[in-house]
């Protein structure tokens, strides 16, 4: 490697940050004002890209076309932030933080069959920017010319933003609201137009990012969620709200990234390390550091660390007698349904699939719901269990019983080390870490071919002879399932989980009087992570091959919309909402192509028609109910709430 190699290498990873910071500074506008994190923000920067490209075609090729393409889209893109922040967001803002994430979600999914619909399948090459067509030669090599346009773009748009919200009182507004929203609505500033003017703002940085990306890269479908998954790692590594932290943050993990990229292999004690293949993970290495060392960013305020605390819950409730005999009549009928199979054959396969949903959403509710800590990368333990499971099979040789067994505690180790970080951080910045530890595990994952098997996975993992039948493997599926729920549920009920609900609705207290609450919530991460392996490892077996998409951030997400949409307050939220979603996903998905969209509709519909989740609706229709007809004497359970001395000296 030479200097002008490293240092063109270099310049290339400025043209990066340029578009990284671009996405990173609208992100964290909308989330420093609205406190959304906003998954579809991606979406604005990938349509930037293709409203540019359909524009410039046009316009045609000129130098004002091409210009003019640009600031167009990212408009455009502005136009579509607005409406969908009118017509959406805007009436969940009062709903759990959660569920605001949920819905920006379904957004992601109506807009990516949206973007098919339009421009297809296809990767689409835009044309290149004109009078930047050539390159420049630096030290011996060439950079291209559009590439030092980007890196003088970057510190422009940095330097109108900076101007915008220190110089202007719309910028002040900005400020305040990041600050205090509710001293600024008191103050008698019409906050609904304020929310729509910033939302609009970071939409259109997100399609000004997307745009400028034309002449470098085609516009294709899969870049939503690499852009949303960038942003956010700027965004924590900058500091939540900070624009000069945003770019600081993208100029350093471009950087990093670039240099990987230029330095190739280094060789450490003899062994030969392929760099180059860290500019997968770098990013959330980058922030894992971060958030371990300095978890409020770069440039961020300590201040905005926060526990994320909504609010004392209602405590669990044992399950009423009424409740307990419709599961049992569910119970008793999933162990009917084999009957139906030859009617039926798919049935059981499909019902493999919702009670392996069932258990994986029921570990993450452990978790979010009791426990009260947030993951956006529970994903990392179902693909633990499932490659651990698929490993002992093929390469160590065990017999399907026994890896099927310990597969768990192989998800159980790596919740153990993850854990152990991760319960040190609170709110958005423990479920950023939990999605970083994710994303390098599937990196490690994606990347060892020779263990792996890499990008393709391993096949050939087959139940055992008893079990070759889908009936068999079904019933074993609905055994560990069912017996995983009740483990699951009687541990909240146990000293353990009061103690970890104390906890999460008052720490402080619960330290008090001898809990020691991060080794509880340590505690919680293994007991969930061994669960989800579980899943992960009956997966495995059911499909007979694992790949590194049972790992990827696209299944966290799905996890959450399990939990959230059944209801996160509620025991039954997270059975419910894994059947449903999953009925949902593959109902829709073999009907049409455009089953993104249809999903995402109807779980747009669920959360506005259901804020509280599936049975959290249910639950206080019931509950009305119930002090309409004055109530019936003896029926309501006795609980101890988590927050009651006695019961936290026993859970002590």
């Amino acid at each position: 490697m030479t200097f002008s190699s490293l240092f063109v290498q270099m310049l290339n990873g400025l043209a990066d940050a340029s578009a990284m910071f671009m996405v990173a500074a609208g992100l964290s506008l909308i989330f420093g004002v609205t406190r959304i994190v906003n998954f579809a923000h991606g979406s604005f920067y990938m349509f930037g890209i293709y409203i540019a490209y359909t524009i410039v075609g046009m316009m045609g090729g000129t130098g004002l076309g091409f210009w003019a393409s640009v600031v167009l889209a990212a408009l455009a893109v502005a136009l579509i932030g607005a409406l969908i922040e009118i017509l959406v967001l805007r009436r969940i803002y009062h709903a759990p933080e959660l569920f605001q994430l949920l819905a920006t979600f379904a957004v992601v999914l109506v807009l990516k069959d949206v973007a098919l619909y339009i421009w297809g399948a296809e990767d689409l090459f835009g044309p290149r920017a004109p009078g930047l067509t050539g390159s420049v030669e630096i030290l011996g090599r060439r950079v291209p010319q559009y590439d030092l346009a980007l890196i003088c773009i970057g510190p422009l748009v940095l330097g109108i933003l900076w101007l915008a919200l220190t110089r202007t009182r719309w910028g002040k507004l900005i400020r305040a609201a990041t600050q205090d929203r509710e001293m600024v609505g008191a103050l008698g500033i019409n906050q609904a137009w304020l929310f729509t003017g910033v939302f609009a703002l970071g939409s259109f940085l997100a399609g000004l990012g997307g745009a400028l990306q034309g002449p470098r890269m085609p516009a294709n479908l899969a870049m939503d969620l690499e852009a949303i998954g960038s942003a956010f790692v700027v965004v924590v590594v900058g500091g939540m709200g900070s624009i000069p932290g945003a770019f600081l943050a993208a100029l350093l993990i471009a950087e990093i990234k670039a240099l990987c990229i230029a330095i190739g292999q280094v060789e450490i004690f003899g062994v030969v390390f392929s760099l180059s293949k860290l500019t997968l993970v770098a990013e959330f290495l980058v922030m894992a550091f971060i958030l371990v060392v300095r978890p409020w960013g770069l440039l961020g305020k300590p201040l905005a660390l926060s526990r994320n605390v909504s609010g004392v819950e209602d405590p669990l409730r044992p399950t009423s007698k009424a409740v307990r005999a419709l599961f049992i009549i569910v119970i008793a009928a999933l162990v009917a349904v084999p009957l139906l199979a030859a009617a039926f054959p798919y049935l059981t396969v499909l019902l493999v699939e919702i009670l392996v949903a069932v258990l994986f959403a029921a570990s993450l509710h452990f978790i979010m719901g009791p426990g009260g800590m947030h993951s956006f990368g529970h994903a990392a333990y179902f693909g633990l269990g499932a490659y651990g499971a698929a490993l002992l099979f093929k390469s160590v040789g065990l017999p399907m019983e026994a890896a099927l067994m310990l597969a768990p505690l192989v998800a159980a180790v790596g919740a153990l080390i993850f854990g152990w970080f991760c319960v040190r951080l609170s709110g958005v910045y423990l479920a950023m870490l939990t999605l970083a530890f994710a994303q390098i595990v599937w990196s490690i994952i994606y990347q060892w071919d020779a263990f792996t098997g890499g990008s393709n996975g391993l096949v050939g993992i087959w139940p055992a002879a008893w079990l070759s039948s889908p009936v068999a493997y079904y019933y074993l599926t609905l055994a560990l399932c069912v017996a995983g729920v009740w483990l699951l549920r009687r541990a909240l009920f146990s000293p353990f989980g009061y103690a970890m609900r104390a906890g999460r609705d008052s720490p402080l207290r619960a330290d008090s009087i001898g809990i020691d609450v991060k080794q509880v919530q340590w505690m919680a991460f293994v007991v969930a992570g061994m669960f989800c392996g579980l899943a992960g490892s009956l997966f495995a077996f059911s499909k007979g091959s694992i790949s590194p998409e049972a790992i990827s951030v696209s299944r966290s997400i799905d996890g959450l919309v399990m939990v959230l949409l059944g209801g996160v307050q509620t025991l039954a939220g997270p059975i419910v909402g894994a059947s449903v979603f999953t009925w949902l996903h593959d109902t829709i998905a073999r009907e049409t192509e455009y089953w993104r969209a249809i999903l995402g509709l109807a779980v747009l519909a669920l959360v506005l028609a259901f804020p509280l989740g599936i049975v959290g609706f249910l639950r206080t229709v019931f509950q009305r109910g119930d002090k309409h007809d004055g109530g019936t004497p003896g029926t309501k359970p006795v609980a101890v709430t988590v927050t009651d001395p006695a019961a936290l000296r026993e859970a002590v």
